[in-house]
């Protein structure tokens, strides 16, 4: 069977990954899918970065602002929407155009990652988020040290998500995890990395970014969509570093430098990921140039003529 050409755009938050993509979808009548679990929302694009109209540049984006605050949104969910797009598209004569910085989705779509799906208990999960935090992890500790071991102690999300498999399933995440297979993946897949030699160019790119935001609304929108957000949409940074502000517990210019803050490591987890990843194409951003974007067209037109 013959393989789907995609083109995959990644990076941390702030790179230029947006803009990028639709250079290279206007190159070769492509179709760019957003692979970010808080860009589907709706509501949330200032806090989010989500393409406007005019950043669209007339490219038909799929997944972007899509689903309600109150939907859970997962790696598994996000695989579903995005293999039927892919599918639509390439079926129109077009190229699908992968564009985000959630590194899990990304390499579960173009790995062909087929997910087992865990089940969730609201009652079990709230119970063990009341816990104290050196409580609660070093009840993982004792019932998956291998799981602990790979997770902070202070990510208690994280640290009662893996608790709750082990007492929902009697299996260990890890476990768990080996029941989500690779197959052959559909996919021929030339993966772009956007990286940045000096770090501190990313994270002025970042502080820059948070300061246009709250000058766009942020705050208001935050104040909006706190109120009906569900479990993975009140994660976005940018609102629930808000929220002691809305409380009256900090000032609205200490909660801007936690969500500078936030992002600069949320960014940094991006970079971890994405350096893992074998056989990607990495662009140096540094310079602002059209090199770049030259360069990253060029090598899609001659992925698509068979030609690397």
């Amino acid at each position: 069977m013959q393989k789907t050409k995609i083109i995959v755009v990644a990076g941390p938050t702030a790179s230029g990954k947006t803009a990028l993509a639709v250079q290279i979808a206007k190159a070769v009548n492509g179709e760019i899918i957003s692979a970010d679990s808080m860009q589907v929302y709706q509501g949330m694009g200032i806090a989010t970065a989500a393409p406007t109209q005019q950043e669209m540049q007339g490219v038909r984006h799929h997944l972007v602002q899509c689903l309600n605050r109150d939907v859970p949104f997962s790696a598994a969910d996000f695989c579903r929407l995005a293999r039927s797009a892919v599918k639509d598209i390439a079926s129109r004569g077009k190229v699908p155009v992968i564009a985000g910085g959630t590194g899990l989705f990304i390499d579960s779509l173009v790995d062909n990652v087929q997910f087992i799906e865990t089940k969730s208990d609201d009652a079990l999960r709230a119970r063990l988020m009341a816990k104290d935090t050196d409580e609660l992890y070093d009840e993982l500790l004792k019932a998956d040290p291998k799981a602990a071991a790979g997770i902070h102690k202070n990510n208690k999300k994280r640290v009662a998500r893996a608790l709750e498999i082990y007492y929902l399933t009697g299996k260990t995440k890890s476990e768990a995890d080996r029941d989500a297979v690779k197959e052959t993946s559909p996919y021929d897949t030339l993966y772009f990395v956007i990286e940045y030699q000096n770090r501190q160019i990313l994270y002025d790119r970042i502080n820059r970014r948070v300061d246009q935001m709250l000058a766009n609304g942020l705050v208001e929108e935050a104040r909006r969509c706190l109120k009906t957000a569900g479990k993975t949409a009140a994660q976005a940074i940018g609102h629930k570093e808000l929220q002691p502000y809305f409380n009256g517990s900090a000032g609205l210019e200490e909660a801007a430098e936690n969500i500078k803050r936030e992002t600069r490591r949320y960014a940094k987890r991006q970079i971890t990921w994405f350096k893992r990843r074998e056989n990607a194409v990495r662009l140096v951003a540094d310079a602002e140039n059209a090199d770049l974007v030259g360069d990253a067209v060029r090598i899609s037109r001659d992925f698509l003529n068979g030609e690397s």
